[in-house]
């Protein structure tokens, strides 16, 4: 029995004793904890330290990274076509394969006449491998052509280039003159030229420009976004003189004062335009060359050699030859008794030729210093039934009246038209429909 109690307490001793429940829980929690720092240390350091990978959408397959591949090089030869050059030659002297300058030249050839056609600039476009890939030949900013490649081969094609066009007032002042009146307030000779010949018939450039004369058009200007293409229609203009204010109301092809009779009328205030007047009409004039006091019955406008003389009215040609001091002179005679004379010609008009019908503003002859002149002018003169009158001065019957079929159309627009030649409204951009009304009225 001692034995037997000995092993039994020996066993008891040696044991390990049984952990109780609450030991075990308390093991448990430690364990999770644990557990869970180590994920949270685990996922911070996989945020901040491994690379991302980009994360593919939802339901789509997982694609690998394709590289950024390089848009293949392009090769351009800029040039231009000098004036009395040809595309083809400016071309070759770019060193341009002689092959491709034949494809340009085929490829153009049905939309440009390069007899006309002066000047222009070009891109040349071309691959890697030296493949033409486009060429651009802008002969003018609104005339651009284009050669490219498509499925059929090279194409050529003329550009469609957007414009706009806006109705402006031009408002300015002479100084000295009309030409330099324009270009103080920018603008080009084209308008000086077109706003002149509406008022040929109402205002002598010559004689009835004054320092402080104020002047108005009211033009279109095409634009290709904001460069300036060229000038448009003119639907209104407006002269203020010393004497008189004038006004042209643009209708229906032709221009009427505010009560309805044109501008126009059977003879034109001057037969130049834009040319000094070197000597008035004068009873008493020192001859610059046979000396001595003279009548000189006409005006004398002073002019560059070769400046186009106009017939001043509708006529027939009297005389078309050598008339001693006076040179070269062209007489016409026109209605209602009245002859004018244009003498110092450098030569004649092409198609002048005895008796034969003249219109008004014809080009008759050209200036010279022919006869017995001290340098190149124009000597005018005018008669009626004989008697010399002084051509500033002459009184000629007003324009013919609009029709009545008419006048409630020109109402509305002689309406509008004033308003813009009195009112502050500076600029308006014209669209479309609005345009094509405003071009059927004219």
């Amino acid at each position: 029995m001692k034995g037997l109690e000995f092993r039994i307490k020996r066993f008891k001793l040696n044991s390990p004793p049984y952990p109780s429940k609450k030991s075990r829980d308390k093991k448990r929690r430690r364990l999770i904890l644990s557990g869970v720092i180590l994920l949270s240390l685990f996922s911070l350091i996989s945020f901040f330290l491994l690379p991302r990978q980009p994360v593919s959408p939802p339901g789509g397959p997982t694609e690998p990274v394709r590289p950024q591949t390089e848009e293949p090089k392009l090769n351009v030869i800029e040039g231009s076509v000098e004036e009395k050059s040809t595309l083809f030659k400016s071309l070759k002297e770019k060193n341009i394969p002689l092959r491709w300058i034949d494809l340009i030249i085929s490829k153009l050839k049905p939309y440009v006449n390069f007899k006309k056609i002066k000047g222009g600039t070009y891109r040349f476009i071309t691959d890697g491998e030296g493949e033409l890939v486009k060429f651009i030949y802008e002969v003018g900013p609104t005339e651009v052509y284009e050669i490219g490649k498509d499925f059929q081969g090279y194409v050529a094609q003329k550009k469609e280039i957007p414009l706009e066009t806006h109705l402006v007032k031009v408002v300015g002042e002479i100084r000295s003159s009309l030409f330099e009146a324009m270009d103080a307030i920018g603008e080009q000779e084209q308008l000086t030229i077109s706003f002149a010949d509406i008022l040929a018939w109402e205002v002598d450039f010559y004689k009835d420009v004054r320092e402080g004369d104020r002047f108005k058009v009211v033009v279109e200007k095409i634009y290709k976004g904001n460069e300036f293409i060229k000038y448009g229609q003119i639907h209104a203009v407006e002269y203020q003189g010393r004497e008189k204010t004038v006004r042209g109301i643009g209708y229906r092809g032709d221009y009427f004062h505010e009560n309805g009779t044109s501008l126009r009328k059977a003879f034109l205030k001057s037969p130049l335009r834009f040319n000094r007047i070197s000597s008035r009409f004068s009873l008493a004039r020192r001859h610059p060359i046979l000396g001595g006091v003279r009548p000189h019955l006409g005006v004398d406008y002073g002019a560059p050699p070769g400046t186009p003389v106009w017939a001043v009215a509708d006529g027939t040609i009297a005389t078309c030859g050598w008339n001693g001091g006076y040179g070269r002179q062209v007489i016409l005679r026109h209605m209602n008794g009245y002859m004018t004379y244009y003498g110092h010609l450098s030569h004649f008009g092409s198609e002048i030729r005895l008796h034969q019908r003249v219109r008004q503003k014809q080009i008759i002859g050209y200036v010279g210093s022919t006869g017995l002149s001290t340098g190149p002018h124009l000597d005018y003169r005018l008669a009626k039934e004989g008697q010399f009158r002084n051509p500033l001065r002459e009184r000629f019957p007003e324009g013919i009246p609009i029709g009545k079929e008419k006048w409630e159309g020109f109402k509305q627009r002689r309406d509008e038209m004033m308003a813009w030649l009195q009112g502050d409204s500076p600029f308006q951009q014209l669209q479309p429909a609005l345009l094509s009304g405003r071009r059927a009225e004219r």
